[in-house]
């Protein structure tokens, strides 16, 4: 979208409806969204996606204004989604829409790209409102969430040394610190090893290393692991 018209649908002064991708692996959720901003005219949903890779794909194909985008999905998480979607899809403002509230979960959000971060259960107003300000190029925290992020800047916590992972990532990243093997990891988190595996692959291709010991001591350099084994 041309930057005259994105001004334009912020000030309500063009006819043209913001383009809206819906991201959610959920079936009832992504209609239930859909269904909401059907009724308005200001928005017309383009596309739909139930997991990260088609979101960035439909992306490419249908050119959005506005991506609204959950975090759990699977084959590619809504943080790594975004992430991709800000060099592949730059135009496209990226607006999650979860019900994670935790800190890390904001802040990879931000980091990766996202414009804005509401919660499940905001009202249509607030959904449309939130909308608006993202294609206009705002940003936007949702009231639940604003005054957590604050008050977590407001404190002095070093830098997080690994600002791509997820939180579920760097939990098994601490633990390939402390020597665990794929089933100890799988077994203490209540996961299959295939699902530890995959975030083995995911979290060595955020590090950019080549090895669970190049993974390692990676790690052990940023102070992870410390409560497990050494060996």
């Amino acid at each position: 979208m041309r930057s005259r018209e994105v001004i334009g649908h912020a000030l309500g002064m063009t006819d043209a409806p913001i383009r809206v991708l819906i991201a959610d692996d959920h079936f009832v959720v992504r209609r239930g969204i859909g269904a909401l901003l059907a009724s308005l005219d200001a928005v017309e949903v383009v596309a739909e996606a139930a997991t990260g890779a088609e979101t960035v794909r439909q992306a490419q194909l249908t050119r959005p204004d506005v991506i609204i985008m959950d975090i759990q999905m699977p084959d590619l998480d809504g943080i790594e989604a975004t992430r991709r979607l800000s060099v592949l899809v730059p135009d496209a403002a990226v607006l999650v829409l979860t019900m994670f509230e935790d800190d890390a979960s904001v802040l990879s959000a931000m980091r990766a790209g996202a414009r804005g971060y509401l919660l499940k259960g905001a009202q249509q107003q607030d959904l449309l409102a939130a909308i608006r300000s993202v294609a206009a190029g705002q940003m936007v925290i949702g009231p639940g969430v604003a005054g957590r992020l604050v008050g977590y800047l407001g404190t002095a916590q070093p830098p997080d040394p690994f600002p791509d992972l997820t939180p579920r990532e760097r939990a098994i990243l601490d633990r390939l610190a402390q020597g665990q093997s794929n089933g100890a990891i799988a077994a203490e988190l209540g996961v299959a090893p295939k699902t530890v595996g995959n975030h083995v692959s995911a979290i060595f291709a955020k590090l950019r290393v080549a090895s669970r010991a190049e993974a390692i001591v990676r790690a052990r350099e940023k102070g992870l692991g410390d409560q497990g084994t050494r060996s």
